[in-house]
């Protein structure tokens, strides 16, 4: 972790994204805290107003893959980063100026989404070429670190700020905080990137990512329970306002206090990852998922807010253990040349879900209360992890069997010479 903290290009994007990442989860708490304000502490305006911020994943998630392996991954990010940093200061001013109202919200909520989706798979990849192979699952881990501090950091200040000052300044200390990542991006040194070169034959093809994915294991499986969690799981923006609000009936700070404790869980559990020694693997992956998708569901069982705080610490810790270990796996497996496009596939189930997670916990909350949503959530998690891990390996063995070469025991018995008679397996040709 420290050696991986040396490399300069790294440590300087590194503290870029930290610096904008505690603005931008200010916003994100802000946010919720003003669609409830605006709407009379509606759940499902919560839950559409996320929706609306991750339906861009969903829509356009695919397409900032592509341009991650076509076009150079620090210019793409000088350009989506400065996009994000200009909604944030209109929703401050529209706030400031008493001017905001729920379809603005909506609306800018909806542009931030776009940005980020061009934004995730390139700013994601791009990890992989600032630090050496070897360095990746600790890269990794720093990264979700950084994530981390900064989701514990900026709710707690934005609850606070929020109490003080209202939404607006939070909104506009945000749209300051881009400067730092832009100021980042700028000075790595392009010469010290390690470039996976110009696209192959064949350029960008998103179907190449797909093929690249069904056809290994340590990606499919990753990929497709990390779509699992995301939708179901990982709705705690969502579900702390909710619980925060209607169950234990308190205000801004409460949620500030939840979502720090989350935080400091998932910090935790990054820390671990960027220290650990091994290799990430698809067990531990699997036991990291049922552990959490448990921690979720006796979540949702707490009677207090003390004991519900308590246990967000456990709870973050075993989520940021499933997506470190996902994204790692996702990273070291992709082939370099397809790395954008893979990753914007893994962003794409982890964040494209939410659009459809969202508005379902928002609905549940509505019908059956914010506690069976946590309960629902958890049992959904932990199932998919102990089902998927047999499903992805009947797969592998019907794509062995189908790409098996044909023995000589295996040929028919003809009297026409051939292979098959001739003591010589025949070749198969096919690849994936």
């Amino acid at each position: 972790m420290l050696a991986t903290l040396t490399v300069r290009n790294f440590r300087r994007y590194l503290i870029g994204q930290l610096t904008s990442n505690i603005g931008t989860w200010m916003q994100r708490a802000a946010q919720d805290l003003l669609v409830l304000h605006l709407t009379g502490n509606s759940g499902s305006a919560v839950g559409l107003v996320t929706a609306l911020q991750f339906l861009p994943q969903t829509l356009f998630g695919l397409t900032g893959g592509v341009l991650a392996d076509r076009f150079p991954k620090r210019r793409l990010l000088l350009i989506t980063q400065t996009a994000m940093a200009v909604q944030s200061l209109l929703l401050g001013v529209l706030t400031v100026t008493e001017a905001v109202n729920l379809p603005s919200v909506y609306a800018l909520a909806f542009a931030l989404g776009t940005a980020t989706a061009m934004d995730t798979p390139a700013r994601n990849a791009f990890i992989s070429e600032l630090v050496a192979r070897e360095r990746v699952p600790a890269a990794v881990s720093l990264n979700s670190a950084q994530f981390n501090i900064a989701r514990t950091l900026g709710p707690a200040i934005a609850g606070l700020t929020v109490a003080a000052a209202g939404t607006g300044p939070v909104f506009l200390l945000n749209a300051a905080s881009y400067l730092a990542v832009l100021y980042g991006l700028i000075s790595i040194r392009p010469a010290e990137l390690s470039s996976p070169g110009p696209p192959r034959h064949g350029g960008t093809r998103l179907r190449d990512a797909f093929r690249h994915i069904r056809s290994t294991p340590d990606l499919l499986l990753p990929i497709t329970l990390i779509g699992f969690v995301g939708t179901f799981g990982l709705n705690f923006q969502v579900t702390t306002s909710l619980m925060a609000i209607t169950v234990f009936h308190s205000g801004a700070a409460v949620f500030g206090y939840l979502s720090a404790a989350y935080a400091i869980g998932s910090l935790i559990g990054a820390l671990r990852g960027a220290g650990r020694g091994q290799p990430p693997t698809a067990p531990r992956l699997i036991t990291a998922t049922v552990v959490f998708g448990t921690l979720e569901a006796v979540l949702g069982l707490m009677p207090g807010y003390g004991t519900f705080l308590a246990l967000l610490i456990p709870t973050g810790l075993a989520a940021a253990t499933v997506t470190t270990t996902a994204n790692s796996l996702t990273q070291l497996h992709a082939d370099p040349h397809l790395r954008g496009r893979v990753m914007s596939v893994y962003f794409l189930v982890l964040l494209g879900g939410t659009p459809i997670g969202a508005p379902l916990v928002g609905l549940v909350s509505d019908t059956l209360g914010a506690r069976s949503t946590l309960i629902l959530a958890g049992i959904v998690s932990a199932a998919s992890a102990l089902a998927l891990p047999a499903l992805v390996s009947a797969r592998t063995r019907r794509l062995d069997r189908t790409n098996k070469p044909m023995t000589q025991a295996d040929a028919p018995l003809t009297d026409t010479p051939g292979p098959a008679l001739s003591g010589k397996a025949p070749t198969n040709q096919s690849t994936t």
